[in-house]
Order: structure tokens, then C-alpha cells, then sequence
């Protein structure tokens, strides 16, 4: 399975609301519930209404489509992590699934998945 990295620093944050966010910009997630609204995006674009914030994150995708029928992929993928002591952040859209780790332990992630018969791009 082949992994891409992403190549920009990103920041975790929750925001007031949405008016603050730049919705043109190329790369975020966006998730609203009831009790808040989570942002992770470029930490350049982290916009100024947020209540807190985490930054210092770094991540990578499973590159390709992932069919809905596919199971346990991202269970793998943080197994393999949480074994090695690596906390992650998972996100997903309706192609794939991305996985961020705290940037000191970005290139330990990538190396461990590598050697794990993961191809990282």
C-alpha cells in the first residue's frame, strides 16, 4: 500500500465558527457537532477566531481510492503506530483516510511504516 506525504505543517484547532475560515483555501478539514467546530488545515491559514489551538502536526494520505468494503486499514495503519509509541490524529474523506502525527515524530512514523512494507511518497 503506498503513502503520501503531505507536505505542508498543519494546526488542529477549534473555532467560534466558520465565518473566519478560508473556504478557497487548496487544503483543510472542516467538521461541526453539536458541541464544536474543528478545523485542521495549513497553519499559515489558521484563521483568527479559533478557541484553541494545536500546532506542530504533519501527515500523510493512503494514497488512492479506498473502496467502502475495505476493512481495517486505518486500524493497521495506527496499530502499527500505537506500537511504536506514536499518537495520531485520523481524518477522512470519501476517497481515503489521512493520518497525522506530532511533527517530532513524522520521519520515526514514515521509517516504521516503511519497514512495515509500506511505500511512502
Amino acid at each position: 500500500m503506498e503513502l503520501k506525504k503531505i507536505d505542508h505543517e498543519l494546526t488542529i484547532c477549534k473555532v467560534r465558527d466558520i465565518s473566519s475560515i478560508n473556504l478557497d483555501a487548496d487544503f483543510y478539514f472542516l467538521g461541526k457537532t453539536e458541541e464544536e467546530v474543528s478545523l485542521v488545515c495549513k497553519t499559515e491559514d489558521t484563521p483568527r477566531n479559533i478557541l484553541v489551538r494545536d500546532d506542530g502536526w504533519r501527515g500523510f494520505r493512503i494514497q488512492g481510492v479506498l473502496d467502502f468494503s475495505l476493512i481495517g486499514i486505518l486500524s493497521k495503519l495506527s496499530g502499527i503506530l500505537a506500537a511504536h509509541k506514536i499518537g495520531i490524529f485520523a481524518v477522512s474523506t470519501y476517497n481515503t483516510d489521512y493520518i497525522l502525527v506530532k511533527e517530532e515524530n513524522y520521519d520515526r512514523a514514515l521509517e516504521v511504516l516503511t519497514s512495515e512494507g509500506y511505500t511512502v511518497k
